[in-house]
């Protein structure tokens, strides 16, 4: 049976919302009725009306707004919805209170794991508030984190991953070892990430200690906040910075990603499913990752990737010291991650995962 879904969730940025724009446009094509709260100036607002989406101009500003509350409730009566899908942070708190009195089933996402706890009050207006009907989480990790968590609620989870599409990156062109000024007989690894104290900076870049000066392998390393002084010294007492290129944020960076032979992620906590690992999979760049709940997830150890424990600088550059002395193997792996995406993380089942969900929630399957 079709279902009426609304939900509210920001549209702004194009490249980072999009494996969770379209799963909605997958759903609206599947014969579903979807309703979409966003910024009217959102990129995506063109691909929503284009899909038959009806598109509503608001997104949530305040907590506990009254007015904002009293517009979503207005919506979810007009609309007769079956399911509500609540986003980010506002939203869910302003949702959460204008689902009350309603049959509205009311599902939270949550993709990010950490900074929930049973003791933190806040927590009992969004992801433990008795009016919740399910959490939906981006990873295992993720609801293993949630899990954890409650003590006296217990919600229903569940795992569907934000799966990609091959075609997304099917015209991304490599960049060139000329357009960058840099040695095309170099082996190039590669960290795109902002830098956050999870992400594990300081182990990666300490991992270059390791690699021996005749092996000629450069870090590539995108991404805001990255030439801070802590990691700066760290490369400065490198045997070899000059092999360390600090490229701070590129809107090209998925052709520096496509160019380089590895990918590189020293994450300690807190990931879901990494997406911009996933990309550099999708573009068959295959990873050498930290073997933590989420990321865990993502590759075959040996066959797309490599595992590494988290904090050990040392394995990461025996990893990538595998991957340098036999780059016919690395650029097999690579071909395995590509396929792994398409086989494993592809958006099409995300699409059927989130349709099947709902419609169970629902009670229409």
């Amino acid at each position: 049976m079709p279902l009426k879904i609304l939900v509210l969730s920001n549209y702004r940025s194009t490249i980072t919302v999009r494996p969770e724009a379209e799963i909605f446009i997958g759903l609206q094509k599947a014969g579903h009725s979807v309703t979409v709260m966003t910024y009217g100036d959102s990129p995506y607002w063109a691909n929503f009306k284009a899909a038959g989406i009806k598109l509503i101009d608001f997104h949530c500003q305040k907590k506990f707004d009254k007015k904002e509350i009293a517009f979503i409730h207005e919506e979810i009566v007009s609309g007769d919805y079956d399911v509500m899908h609540l986003f980010n942070g506002k939203s869910m708190i302003n949702g959460i209170q204008a689902a009350k009195g309603t049959k509205v089933k009311v599902v939270l996402y949550r993709g990010f794991q950490g900074h929930i706890h049973w003791y933190d009050p806040a927590i009992y207006w969004k992801f433990l508030h008795p009016r919740v009907d399910a959490i939906m989480c981006n990873s295992e990790g993720v609801a293993e984190h949630i899990k954890k968590a409650c003590v006296f609620v217990k919600p229903r989870l569940v795992t569907v991953n934000k799966g990609h599409r091959l075609e997304w990156y099917q015209d991304v062109e490599t960049m060139t070892h000329e357009e960058m000024g840099l040695d095309p007989n170099a082996f190039y690894a590669i960290c795109v990430a902002n830098n956050r104290k999870m992400k594990g900076m300081p182990y990666l870049l300490k991992s270059f200690q390791y690699i021996p000066e005749d092996a000629n392998i450069h870090l590539l390393v995108l991404g805001n906040d990255m030439d801070i002084p802590e990691n700066m010294a760290i490369v400065n007492g490198l045997p070899r910075p000059d092999r360390i290129h600090v490229l701070g944020w590129r809107s090209d960076g998925l052709r520096i990603v496509k160019m380089a032979q590895t990918f590189l992620l020293g994450s300690l906590y807190g990931e879901s499913i990494t997406k911009s690992v996933m990309e550099g999979m999708a573009l068959a760049t295959p990873a050498i990752i930290t073997q933590i709940p989420g990321n865990r997830e993502l590759i075959e150890d040996g066959v797309s990737g490599y595992f590494v424990p988290k904090k050990s600088p040392k394995a990461m550059a025996e990893a990538l010291l595998k991957m340098y002395q036999n780059k016919e193997a690395s650029v097999q792996m690579g071909l395995a991650a590509k396929e792994r995406i398409d086989n494993r993380f592809n958006s099409v089942q995300t699409i059927k995962g989130y349709e099947a969900f709902y419609l169970d929630l629902a009670g229409k399957n």
